[in-house]
């Protein structure tokens, strides 16, 4: 098997000369190669840094890239063509070598070239950048760039749907047939697949940051993500590849966790996630065996918000529970199959057995009527309780109630008292969404024996804490998300995770501070 060389490339970006050496000292400590961002420097401080460069790279133990990159090319600086050209015909001219690599746009090189610049190919990177989407003609950019001087070529396009990934990865295809070296990137959170798998595929490197406030491109991992969480230098063409499919998926630490788990029990998989806005272009173009445009080791997928139902009519079979509860949120490939399946509601029950042993006859109320009621609906009349429905959209409700055969209420001034279990299946008290606001206050809940709440992000929410004040149990939505997400690496893998590993990877993961995306979204994934 070819082996695979995960680089990692790690931009290095301030503003004053100042900082640089200690930023290049950080990058060093985890990056394999290091990119100079010299575009972000104030203007003052351009010249000090040129002036020093060769002083400043002596002797250092990585490959540097040098970048001097304008605004309209996805840069920091507001340059003219006429300096570009002076900065670049400068380092060309110094007689100390500067740096290892020169990464330059395409639509900059044939002037330097013009200009008769003495540019090494050795060292030359031709670069294309779309921050807006993914250009159609790609291979023909492809094709013009691999006319320049360079010795490697870069293209990076944004990403608004994962199957913007799929030309990335036919480059990456065309780039090795053709013995040409390449870096090519979908940016975005939509784009993540080709940051992660790129290297395994053929790239030259690909980009991750020092830090959360670091990154210099959307969708940009940290290297530590990428080497710890998803183990980069042991990706190759035969990993199985799982992930979470749905939109947002940013918010998740479903990978934190399955990847975790795959690591523990030393499975060659990975757990990517998948930001889906056309499901049904996904399944046929990058998850059907019998379709798909990719060449790779699919397995298994998580599906979470908006596709639980929406998966199912491009399944070729369906396990009776998830039909009868109309959702899926497991699929698994095998051979030339899509099979679904649904570990929402054994992953809902199986915190309560430690709480209450049997759920028969227990009086128990669900607070809300979308995905997460369905599958909590079910499961629990499954073990025999009696389900009563409590929504603000009561009409949302009724349907819900009339499909199972239960009874529902307004949950304006709803009273709890009396019923062993209150569960909040809606999203109400999410970090990021609508942290510190409840579903019922601490009048409401007196006399309630457990309260469950599905949101897992925060730990504990508004609606945990007033049913504490009411004296009641309590159980948050962590212990279900491991629940469901050990049932799921068993449909993959054949095999029991490590409840542990996932619980600490979890607990871990969202002490972290926020991304910018809403987090603890409820059911999983």
């Amino acid at each position: 098997m070819e082996k695979n060389i995960a680089r990692i490339c790690v931009p290095v970006c301030v503003k004053r000369a100042s900082e640089l050496a200690d930023g290049i000292r950080r990058a060093s400590e985890v990056a394999d190669l290091i990119e100079l961002r010299l575009d972000c420097l104030d203007e003052p401080e351009l010249r000090l840094v040129i002036n020093s460069l060769p002083d400043l790279l002596e002797g250092a133990s990585k490959a540097f890239i040098l970048t001097f990159r304008p605004c309209e090319e996805g840069g920091y600086r507001k340059s003219d063509l006429n300096e570009r050209l002076n900065f670049w015909s400068e380092v060309a001219g110094s007689p100390a070598k500067v740096a290892d690599f020169s990464d330059i746009e395409a639509s900059l090189l044939t002037s330097l070239t013009n200009a008769q610049v003495n540019l090494r190919r050795e060292s030359l990177i031709c670069s294309f950048h779309n921050f807006a989407q993914v250009r159609s003609d790609l291979e023909g950019i492809y094709e013009r760039m691999a006319a320049s001087p360079a010795r490697i070529l870069k293209i990076a396009v944004q990403a608004d749907d994962v199957i913007d990934c799929l030309p990335v990865f036919h480059l990456l295809e065309r780039a090795r047939r053709d013995g040409r070296e390449i870096i090519a990137i979908a940016m975005g959170q939509a784009g993540v697949a080709t940051r992660i798998l790129g290297p395994s595929r053929g790239a030259f490197l690909t980009y991750a940051s020092l830090d959360d406030e670091s990154s210099t491109a959307p969708g940009q991992l940290t290297a530590d993500e990428l080497r710890e969480v998803y183990r980069l230098d042991q990706i190759n063409q035969q990993t199985e590849i799982m992930g979470l499919i749905g939109n947002p998926v940013g918010h998740s630490i479903s990978p934190q966790m399955q990847n975790a788990a795959f690591a523990a029990a030393e499975t060659d998989a990975v757990y990517i996630p998948f930001e889906v806005r056309d499901l049904a272009a996904f399944m046929r173009r990058m998850a059907h065996p019998r379709s798909r445009e990719i060449d790779w080791k699919m397995r298994g997928l998580s599906v979470t918000a908006p596709h639980k139902t929406a998966i199912m009519q491009h399944l070729d079979w369906i396990e009776p529970a998830a039909r009868e509860i109309g959702a899926v949120n497991t699929v698994i490939v095998e051979t030339d199959e899509l099979r679904g399946f649904n570990t929402d509601a054994s992953g809902f029950i199986k915190p309560l057995g430690k709480l209450f042993g049997s759920l028969e006859r227990a009086r128990c109320a669900i607070i809300g009527a979308g995905g997460a009621a369905k599958s909590a609906v079910w499961a629990l009349q499954r073990e025999g309780a009696s389900v009563t429905l409590f929504a603000r959209d009561l009409e949302a409700a009724r349907r819900l109630a009339e499909k199972r055969d239960v009874d529902c209420s307004a949950l304006a001034g709803a009273a709890f008292n009396g019923f062993d279990l209150v569960v909040n299946a809606t999203p109400v008290g999410t970090r990021g969404l609508s942290e510190g606001e409840t579903v019922a206050a601490t009048e409401q809940l007196r006399g309630v024996r457990v309260v469950y709440d599905l949101v897992y992000n925060p730990v504990e929410t508004e609606f945990i804490r007033q049913a504490r004040a009411s004296g009641c149990e309590v159980l948050g939505g962590l212990e279900m998300l491991i629940a469901q997400a050990c049932d799921q690496f068993t449909l993959w893998t054949g095999r029991n995770a490590r409840e542990e590993t996932m619980r600490e990877v979890a607990i871990k993961s969202l002490a972290r501070p926020e991304r910018g995306h809403p987090a603890g979204i409820f059911l999983g994934s």
